[in-house]
């Protein structure tokens, strides 16, 4: 039987369970991503009384074929950093997809990080000598939690934790290519959607979302 989590607030109080390493470390910020990651880091980091903040992702998402992402793009430290899965990339133009849908796609999502940022609060953090605990909902592919670990290393974080209560195997091997530790709860053999593993998993808002960064 599955593992499942109550909600978001529940996976994060999970999630706390385990991070208590970090409890009360001067040095440490929990940053969820946006949207679905933030109630999640807000419980953990209320666990572990540290500060909260935000990493402002957007999966790159192939046409008509929205789930599955060909990359992701993330903001912190005022830039935007871009992830690429080249070899899906180039499989998905032999079948197709043209290089102008994906240019397309990339435009709407960079348009709407900017769009983003200017509206959140908790994005904005001194990260240089920090360990950055990053949070999200769930690891299906990767692509978005890969981005945000290159974002806050950009910023310059010193050591970067990914943590999320499931994921898929696949994406917990690519995830740990580039951050010092990955922590997921559950790896499933067979990775279902996020969502399957909360009870209840509903759809965030921008308001959603900044309610629990300024809550």
């Amino acid at each position: 039987m599955s593992t499942r989590f109550e909600d978001r607030t529940d996976a994060g109080e999970q999630l706390a369970a385990v991070l208590t390493q970090f409890r009360e470390r001067p040095d440490a910020i929990v940053l969820g991503l946006a949207r679905g990651g933030v109630p999640v880091a807000a419980a953990a980091a209320k666990a572990l009384y540290l500060p909260l903040g935000a990493v402002l992702v957007r999966k790159l998402g192939i046409p008509g074929h929205d789930e599955t992402a060909y990359g992701a793009l993330a903001w912190a430290g005022e830039r935007i950093v871009r992830v690429l899965n080249r070899p899906l990339m180039a499989r998905v133009l032999d079948h197709g997809v043209r290089q102008e849908w994906l240019d397309e796609v990339e435009q709407r999502e960079r348009a709407e990080l900017l769009r983003r940022a200017g509206t959140y609060p908790g994005i904005r953090h001194e990260l240089t000598g920090k360990t950055v605990l990053l949070v999200d909902d769930g690891l299906a592919t990767g692509a978005t939690m890969r981005a945000a670990v290159e974002a806050v290393r950009s910023a310059g974080a010193a050591k970067v934790v990914a943590a999320a209560p499931v994921g898929s195997v696949e994406a917990e091997e690519t995830v740990s290519l580039v951050c010092d530790a990955v922590l997921c709860l559950h790896l499933p053999g067979k990775f279902r959607a996020v969502g399957s593993f909360y009870r209840h998993f509903e759809q965030l808002t921008d308001e959603d979302a900044i309610s629990f960064l300024t809550g």
